[in-house]
């Protein structure tokens, strides 16, 4: 009886119902990129994969597949062959993969069967999964109706999008804000990681049947993640929708994301002392990565009101100060920019209004919309 494999075919399926993936291959493979629902237990580690790479290039596969037996042997290979065994009791669902579906994988499942495990591995391995995923992006917006959300910095796009289902988050799924301001305590993804996750987002989005997606109007960078170029060039062609908020809720907005979510962020990280030292450090980096475009003048003024702001929360425990230097910038910087911006688009919006009048539109724009075949 032949061993089981997963098809092509079922790609879709695995992504879509987070099914668990174990990943055969080295740390320093899975560590450049991999799947949102992979854990990786290799069957080699980075040394062992170095040498037996180097045996292949210079005696030949039957040299190399010799070594690796040598290398991952005895109490080496029961450690491996226990982790695997631990994780699918845990999750027997799972599949395994190493990099075209091939000796690693078929050495792995020949040593769970050996054991009394029948593994199910994934035809093409990971170069197949991704080329698949980078296919999806590509094609997506053949296949689905793109949607801008634009409006200005601190009008709340993200909790907006966080409210509809045919949204995907790209700044979520960069873990960064896609401003000067933007970084987080946390790092962003490997840009294979990024795109990965993207792709797993809009199947899931096709595959919930939804006909429209819904994006917000980004630059071609999300901090040091790229978007894929056909992908970009689609949404800076799609449609726009522009959400509305007043000044005075951008400004505690901004407050609460800038200042107070990024406080706590680095007192968890650093903690209490260095925390606020943390936070005055980032204010002064993300205003200092403007400087040219706000001009040294009026990054100097900024600095200076940031720098009184923080003597202001470490003495009297407010943080009403930094709502002066947010409102310059906006008014200095971003807000400029943004009109600008905005202006040549205009012949692209649909709509502009606030969060009530804009979930309003979609929903009616739903209801005389074709559905999104969960075949696509």
């Amino acid at each position: 009886m032949p061993n089981p494999t997963l098809p092509a075919s079922e790609y879709r399926s695995l992504f879509v119902s987070d099914r668990p993936l174990v990943d055969l291959r080295a740390p320093i493979e899975f560590n450049k990129g991999a799947f949102p629902c992979s854990h990786n237990l290799p069957l080699m580690t980075d040394r062992e994969r170095e040498l037996v790479g180097t045996c292949y290039k210079q005696q030949g596969s039957a040299a190399a597949v010799a070594l690796g037996h040598q290398l991952v042997n005895g109490a080496t290979k029961q450690q491996r062959v226990d982790a695997w065994l631990s994780f699918f009791a845990q999750q027997p669902h799972a599949l395994i993969y190493c990099f075209r579906g091939g000796q690693r994988s078929q050495i792995t499942q020949q040593w769970l069967k050996d054991a009394g495990l029948a593994a199910t591995y994934i035809e093409g391995g990971y170069k197949a999964l991704r080329q698949y995923l980078i296919g999806t992006i590509e094609q997506t917006p053949q296949t689905q109706s793109l949607l801008m959300l634009s409006g200005i910095t601190g009008s709340g796009k993200t909790d907006f999008l966080k409210q509809r289902s045919e949204a995907v988050d790209l700044e979520g799924i960069a873990n960064h804000r896609g401003s000067s301001f933007g970084r987080k305590t946390s790092p962003q993804p490997t840009q294979i990681n990024f795109e990965n996750q993207l792709a797993v987002a809009l199947l899931k989005l096709q595959h919930a049947g939804s006909h429209t997606l819904l994006l917000e109007d980004e630059s071609y960078l999300i901090g040091r993640n790229a978007l894929p170029q056909t992908f970009f060039f689609a949404m800076q062609h799609a449609p726009v929708i522009v959400l509305e908020t007043s000044f005075e809720q951008r400004l505690l907005r901004l407050r609460r994301e800038y200042v107070e979510q990024m406080l706590q962020s680095f007192i968890a990280r650093d903690g209490e002392q260095l925390g606020m030292d943390s936070l005055r450090g980032y204010l002064q980096q993300s205003i200092n990565a403007i400087r040219k475009r706000l001009g040294h003048k009026n990054a100097d003024e900024l600095l200076l009101l940031i720098d009184q702001a923080l003597e202001e929360q470490i003495q009297r425990n407010n943080t009403d100060g930094h709502l002066l230097w947010i409102s310059e910038l906006l008014t200095k910087y971003y807000d400029p920019m943004y009109q600008y911006q905005l202006s040549k688009k205009a012949a692209r919006i649909l709509f502009s209004g606030d969060q009530t009048a804009l979930n309003q539109w979609l929903d009616q724009r739903r209801l005389i919309q074709p559905s999104c075949s969960s075949g696509v």
